[in-house]
């Protein structure tokens, strides 16, 4: 498929508070349903390997939306006993208030303001940056732009969950959305975000754009997912 660039998820642009709460808790649920979260921790975990040993764990979570991840990776970090701080960057301030209530029991979250491609980090602040959905709602030129500033925030790499722009993801998401009763929202967004995708081959040319050193990137085609981590 074409990439639909230029189209406009409803999410990207001013929906009403309860409106905006009611999708989200629709991608909050088809992550933790569907792979997305259990993904995105399994690539954050072989990279957190590389750090030495003793030493917390500083993630950025790039477009973080309502902190659902970071919610989801504080617990698996107090679980494994592992010190992890998280730091959640979204640009809507009414998502951020969301977000301040999902994760109001979880001191190591901190929430900043801040546009993905001008991240307010210096070189190598944290250990991991990720970028989960976030990806497809930026056109090339920023897209690269959050992947270089992502870089050089951390010092350990990066990690990109996306969606798989293929018509068999398109028709998974399709149908998850109706069969599950999600928001008018959700049934509009959730195609349109599929079609909006990066390919793999688009993916790693966005990289090299950005100057980052090759990505190894994963297809998943049963969830829908791309994968693409510093190799």
């Amino acid at each position: 498929m074409v990439r639909a660039a230029g189209a406009r998820e409803l999410l990207d642009g001013p929906v009403p508070a309860r409106e905006r709460a009611a999708s989200l808790g629709d991608i909050d649920r088809l992550n933790a349903w569907f792979g997305g979260y259990a993904l995105t921790l399994r690539a954050l975990r072989r990279l957190a390997g590389r750090a030495p040993r003793g030493r917390g764990l500083a993630v950025l979570d790039v477009g973080g939306g309502a902190a659902g991840f970071a919610v989801r990776l504080v617990r698996w970090a107090r679980r494994a006993g592992l010190g992890a701080r998280v730091v959640v960057v979204e640009r809507d301030p009414a998502t951020l208030a969301l977000a301040r209530r999902a994760c109001a029991a979880y001191p190591e979250i901190l929430l900043v303001q801040a546009d993905a491609t001008a991240l307010p980090f210096g070189p190598g602040a944290v250990d991991v940056a990720i970028a989960s959905l976030t990806l497809h709602h930026l056109e090339p030129g920023d897209a690269a732009a959050c992947l270089g500033a992502m870089a050089a925030a951390a010092r350990l790499g990066v990690v990109v969950n996306d969606l798989l722009r293929t018509r068999l993801a398109l028709a998974l998401v399709w149908l998850a959305t109706r069969l599950l009763r999600c928001h008018p929202i959700s049934r509009h967004d959730g195609p349109l975000s599929v079609r909006r995708a990066y390919s793999k081959e688009e993916i790693a040319a966005l990289a090299a754009r950005a100057g980052l050193a090759p990505l190894s990137i994963t297809e998943y085609p049963a969830f829908g997912r791309l994968i693409a981590v510093t190799a």
